[in-house]
């Protein structure tokens, strides 16, 4: 006979030295996990009824007293989120993009929490790429580097700098000018 105390689906994370993890709330308000590393704080709100987050012995354990397979799923995506808060706080994340062109040379520049491309396949008019969050942009020739604690936020702006420079209307195979990501976490 099935109990609810019964445990269907668990995932434990193990919390490195030097990386102090907070685990706030309940499954039905939510929890919110903080994270903190040599890097900076870090903390993210997850919630899902049936799903339980909790501190023992150092270790974050995720679990589910509930057989379905949503509810096991999710236990999955939990972990998965602490140990990015984890991996950020203490190592950080970066993403590595090339810049591309065959003719016109692109210039970038970043100017506040934007991306400035100039001459991008000969246009006049500059196109823009927004850095999401404390994400920050690196420009080394042609190189880029978009780096942070949160990988939401470096994907995002990372996404943002290649879709920036999407040709439409024109045959990829030919113009293959662009930013584009070689390395991703």
């Amino acid at each position: 006979m099935l109990t609810s105390t019964e445990v269907y689906e668990e995932r434990v994370v193990d919390v490195p030295e030097g990386v102090t993890v907070t685990v706030e709330g309940d499954s039905f308000a939510g929890y919110t996990v903080k994270a903190a590393g040599p890097k900076g704080e870090n903390s993210r709100y997850l919630k899902f009824r049936g799903v339980f987050i909790e501190v023992q012995d150092g270790k974050i354990r995720v679990y589910t007293t509930s057989p379905k397979k949503k509810h096991k799923a999710i236990v999955g995506t939990f972990a998965g989120h602490i140990e990015n808060l984890i991996v950020g706080v203490k190592d950080g994340f970066e993403y590595h993009l090339k810049v591309v062109y065959a003719h016109f040379p692109i210039k970038l520049r970043v100017e506040g929490s934007e991306v400035i491309i100039e001459n991008f396949i000969g246009e006049k008019h500059p196109r823009r790429a927004k850095i999401v969050g404390r994400a920050q942009v690196e420009i080394r020739g042609q190189d880029v580097y978009v780096r942070g604690i949160d990988i939401e936020e470096c994907g995002q702006t990372a996404a943002n700098l290649e879709l920036a420079t999407k040709i439409k209307r024109r045959d990829p195979r030919v113009f293959q000018d662009g930013i584009y990501i070689v390395e991703k976490p």
